[in-house]
């Protein structure tokens, strides 16, 4: 029987040469899939009937610098239901974050995530309000994350020319600045308020602020003396307008002018995170789950 050996003398310059690399090739492929099966990570395993927040890491002055965290690890506390932080950079199946976990469900966006578990724990913290006060309540959080959440995304990225938030509190590298400048740049021209001048948008930006401690007045919560669902959207937002307004020209914008706004954070903060100087990484830990 002819050996291998022979076999291959036989073969011309241009067939040795496939043969080699296929070999090689699928000796790599071989080895890839050896590692991969002997040293193949577990899945992270997490407790049942526990959330599970996938969040950014915590702020310097609140315990997220996005609104949406702030909002949903809000919700978490006054629907009191058992959560477990995982702080890191991993995305949603929809490239955001944060997102949830539950019991091996993988839910994006926080809206969802909160629609998710109302129905899957029978929770509705919206249950004391009137179908009428419920559509404003709704109203209210609506013009807060689509429209106020933008203001904060140019004063942050666009008019911030010293950079103090990014240099404060992201501390990333100025080629990753530039990015995110440019995708915030594009996003709000689609979106429209990017095609206004800056103090079109500060006096848009002004009036809206008015518009809603006008309508909060002297009420604790969004809706009345009791919070409600809605308020952990609005917290959100206000949050990052408060505590991470940095280099914005405007960092005590809701102390001095709009007092009733003021109040109203404290009066979230202290009602809904007691452990709020744990959770912040000026004055207190990087890391707090619940």
């Amino acid at each position: 029987m002819e050996s291998i050996v022979d076999s291959f003398t036989d073969l011309d310059t241009s067939q040795k040469v496939l043969y080699v690399v296929g070999g090689i090739v699928a000796s790599t492929v071989s080895v890839v899939g050896l590692r991969k099966l002997c040293f193949k990570q577990k899945a992270k395993e997490y407790p049942r009937d526990t959330v599970i927040l996938h969040q950014i890491g915590r702020g310097p002055y609140a315990p997220s610098m996005t609104p949406f965290a702030v909002k949903l690890e809000t919700y978490l506390r006054m629907a009191r239901i058992p959560y477990q932080n995982v702080h890191g950079l991993k995305m949603s199946s929809k490239g955001k974050v944060p997102w949830i976990e539950y019991n091996g469900k993988a839910v994006a966006d926080s809206t969802l995530c909160i629609d998710f578990l109302n129905e899957k724990l029978e929770v509705d913290l919206h249950q004391h309000l009137s179908p009428r006060d419920k559509g404003a309540a709704m109203a209210m959080q609506v013009m807060t994350e689509e429209h106020l959440y933008w203001f904060l995304a140019v004063f942050r990225y666009q008019y911030d020319n010293d950079k103090t938030f990014i240099k404060q509190t992201l501390k990333i590298g100025w080629f990753v600045v530039r990015i995110a400048k440019y995708m915030v740049a594009k996003s709000t021209w689609y979106q429209g308020l990017g095609r206004h001048t800056e103090e079109e948008v500060t006096q848009m930006f002004k009036k809206e602020l008015q518009a809603l401690s006008d309508f909060m007045g002297e009420r604790k919560f969004l809706m009345g003396d009791e919070p409600c669902e809605s308020d952990c959207a609005v917290f959100g937002q206000l949050s990052q307008l408060y505590w991470h307004f940095l280099g914005t020209g405007h960092e005590n914008l809701i102390r001095d002018k709009y007092p009733n706004l003021a109040a109203y954070c404290n009066r979230m903060k202290e009602t809904f995170w007691p452990d709020w100087d744990q959770c912040i990484t000026h004055g207190g830990t990087k890391e707090a789950t619940k």
